[in-house]
């Protein structure tokens, strides 16, 4: 048997004991997605023959209210397809300044795809303007690129947009003959919190794309549902970007579990942000943004001298936070106990009390 050294996380032994709250995309799978990655049957992919990919990509589209789906490795991967699947060279999509489509994917989109970003102001709320939108739409002029895409988001920054704030912008999209395509990485999330059904917040969009490996616990993975004729595009677009795998169906083996068993949960991690913000909020030293908790999320400003000598003093008691300033994003997941919130706020309060 081969010989691994003990892996390090941010400076840890990985069998060191830690609470991890720098993202939900840490979560570990679970025994059951273990075991599942062991006895699902497995198939070529490229050759459309693995067939729990099919019965992820299927089911996916059901919850979804789309007519097909396609198993990617990542959110990013997913969203670059879409847009490329959406939009030509020489093409422009519309985004909130905020979303991650627009400001955390490289400029995946200009890059590789050509298509020029319009990014429109973000509210407080993570919603965009249907105004906005409608004075960003370019007239049929060869001085313009052409506007073919409005991209939404769900939920954003941990914030659920509300369902008529999403339609209002959809009308618009639909007004001017656009493409309309849902970042969902955390669409459960939001379809929890609202107490909908996930096909409520997917209503009206042409393609939605949903990541598997945040708040649901899987440990690769993004399926991108939309009309077959989209998802064929979208099929030759991730060949391009070398997204095609083959027995791919030992990473959508854990996309099943996930399914059946973690979406109703995710309202435990809504819980435990709650709790975690108002214990946070009992420190004199911190703000806490207790309207922005809707989800999973809380965001957390230290004084400004405190986040570094904040954040080592967390490590070395086996808790990991992000290096986000002013404010410190902290986020709940499937691999954070109540006990775990407990902890936390308690060494908070010791940091600044010792």
């Amino acid at each position: 048997m081969v010989q691994v050294e003990a892996a390090v996380l941010d400076g840890l032994p990985a069998e060191e004991q830690v609470i991890d709250l720098r993202s939900d995309t840490v979560t570990r799978p679970t025994p059951a997605m273990r075991e599942a990655m062991v006895t699902y049957p497995l198939g070529d992919d490229v050759y459309g023959g693995d067939p729990t990919v099919r019965a992820l990509e299927a089911r996916m589209a059901e919850r979804l209210g789309m007519e097909a789906g396609l198993f990617l490795t990542s959110g990013t991967q997913s969203n670059l397809s879409a847009l490329m699947a959406h939009c030509g060279r020489g093409d422009e999509y519309i985004a909130g300044d905020a979303y991650h489509v627009y400001c955390d994917e490289a400029g995946g989109a200009a890059v590789l795809g050509g298509i020029s970003p319009f990014p429109i102001p973000t509210l407080a709320g993570g919603a965009i303007d249907p105004a906005a939108v409608r004075a960003a739409i370019k007239p049929d002029d060869p001085h313009y690129p052409c506007t073919r895409l409005v991209c939404l988001e769900n939920t954003v920054s941990g914030r659920v947009v509300p369902l008529a704030r999403m339609q209002a912008v959809i009308a618009v999209a639909r007004e001017h003959g656009l493409a309309v395509h849902l970042d969902g990485a955390r669409l459960m999330n939001a379809a929890v919190a609202l107490g909908v059904d996930p096909k409520a917040v997917t209503a009206g969009v042409d393609s939605v794309s949903l990541c598997l490996s945040k708040g649901l616990c899987a440990p690769v993975g993004t399926v991108l549902c939309a009309s077959w004729e989209l998802i064929e595009r979208a099929r030759r677009v991730r060949k391009i970007l070398g997204g095609a795998m083959r027995q791919a169906g030992v990473l959508a083996a854990c996309g099943l579990i996930a399914l059946d068993r973690h979406i109703d949960r995710l309202a435990e991690d809504h819980a435990n942000a709650r709790a975690l913000a108002e214990g946070l909020a009992d420190i004199a030293e911190l703000s806490v943004d207790l309207e922005a908790v809707e989800t999973n999320m809380v965001f957390v400003t230290p004084n400004g001298a405190d986040h570094g000598p904040l954040r080592r003093y967390l490590k070395e008691h086996g808790i990991l936070i992000g290096g986000q300033q002013p404010a410190i994003r902290l986020v709940t997941h499937h691999d954070v106990s109540r006990r775990d919130i407990d902890e936390v706020v308690a060494r908070v309060k010791a940091f600044y009390t010792n």
